[in-house]
């Protein structure tokens, strides 16, 4: 629920022009999110989003242009091109991916430093991704569903 609550964050501040906390759980609250401040604060944080100047010197949220989130979108990329199914069970993840690719997609998970995994093993066309716990699995599986299909997740 996390990783889709911080893809609709997302979404929402490339959307609008979002300045204020309550703006964010407001619009959170309209897409069916029940979030508190709390919840909300620790987004922000995680999402290491930053105020900047609009063009009529108000601020907003914007994500920051730090270098990290230009590598993930590179890793990002690996995962959405060479991921082409998604399954778990229990804390693992299998990921299938096309003839030659798994070793780097592994790489690019390894590389995005997701503190949910625990490790990665990849063959030809098959990965396998250890996370902490069931919840954690699930969530992640979540996760590179949605970067399959484009979103940032």
């Amino acid at each position: 629920m996390k990783y889709k609550r911080h893809n609709k964050i997302i979404e929402i501040i490339t959307e609008y022009d979002i300045d204020t906390q309550d703006e964010l759980i407001a619009k959170l609250r309209e897409a069916g999110f029940d979030v508190t401040q709390a919840t909300v604060s620790r987004d922000i944080r995680d999402l290491k989003l930053v105020k900047i100047s609009t063009k009529d010197h108000r601020y907003k949220y914007a994500l920051s242009p730090h270098d990290d989130i230009h590598i993930s979108a590179k890793y990002r990329n690996i995962i959405k091109e060479t991921i082409i199914h998604v399954d778990y069970a229990n804390n693992f993840v299998v990921l299938r991916t096309y003839s030659g690719m798994a070793q780097a997609a592994a790489a690019a998970v390894d590389g995005m430093g997701w503190s949910e995994i625990v490790g990665t093993i990849a063959g030809d066309d098959t990965m396998f991704v250890m996370l902490r716990d069931n919840n954690a699995a699930i969530e992640f599986a979540e996760r590179l569903k949605l970067i399959g299909r484009g979103a940032e997740a």
